[in-house]
């Protein structure tokens, strides 16, 4: 899960919460006919969390000191803004993905490959995330079933499949073509992000009287806002996705 996605979730699980208790006790859930098999790899994410990938972030957390950590994460950072340079590109967002092209080269170039973020100080601050599932339904492909990937988590059918054509061509797999490379910078990603989720995670925690649905329904609202930029249509709040974002930003 992407460092900055779960503090959107738990504020739009927030919200949810006084929607949740008006749901009949066993009643069909929609968008998500997969909901026996979801809740199985939910369980089964959650423990490997609490097994390994929690603890390791707990310990880098510890052990590396915060400024070293900051660099990880707008190295990383950096890399995500040339994925969304490429899908605002293939969202016919030329201006959009200009400014985002902007920044990653100024960061890359003067910030030691994005280290430091010397972009922002000059104004090309990241306004956005572009993902190839955005992408996809940017031109109108239709999220599906909620489905939870193992160890991924949260997912779309659609966000599935453009997972799947990511897998290999990844940014991260794209600097490090390797395996011998790319698979501990992968390692180091993931505990990065969950370090910076803990605090996040703590919270949700606390609030959740179904962590699965609370998730669940974070997640499906918190990707329809940013398939429509923010703006998703009244009319069909909550529903399928039909095409129309701007063009242009």
């Amino acid at each position: 899960m992407s460092a900055r996605l779960l503090p959107a979730l738990l504020l739009a699980a927030l919200v949810a919460l006084t929607g949740c208790a008006s749901v009949p006790a066993g009643a069909p859930a929609r968008g998500d006919p997969w909901e026996r098999l979801n809740r199985q790899t939910f369980a089964f994410n959650e423990a490997v969390d609490q097994a390994a990938i929690k603890p390791a972030a707990q310990l880098y957390q510890a052990v590396v000191p915060g400024v070293v950590r900051k660099g990880v994460d707008q190295f990383f950072g950096n890399i995500g803004d040339a994925w969304t340079t490429i899908n605002l590109l293939l969202q016919a967002k030329p201006v959009a993905a200009l400014n985002m092209g902007l920044r990653t080269a100024v960061n890359s170039v003067f910030g030691f490959g994005g280290v430091l973020d010397l972009a922002e100080e000059v104004g090309l601050e990241r306004f956005t995330s572009e993902d190839l599932g955005q992408t996809l339904g940017f031109w109108g492909i239709q999220s599906g079933p909620y489905l939870v990937l193992p160890l991924l988590g949260p997912s779309t059918l659609r966000d599935s499949a453009a997972r799947l054509l990511e897998i290999n061509d990844s940014p991260v797999n794209l600097v490090w073509q390797e395996p011998r490379d790319h698979n501990p910078a992968n390692l180091l990603l993931l505990v990065s992000a969950r370090a910076n989720l803990l605090n996040a995670s703590r919270v949700f925690d606390q609030i959740a009287l179904d962590k699965y649905v609370l998730l669940r329904d974070a997640y499906l609202s918190r990707r329809r806002s940013l398939i429509y930029d923010g703006e998703p249509p009244d009319d069909e709040a909550g529903g399928p996705e039909p095409y129309k974002k701007q063009l242009l930003p």
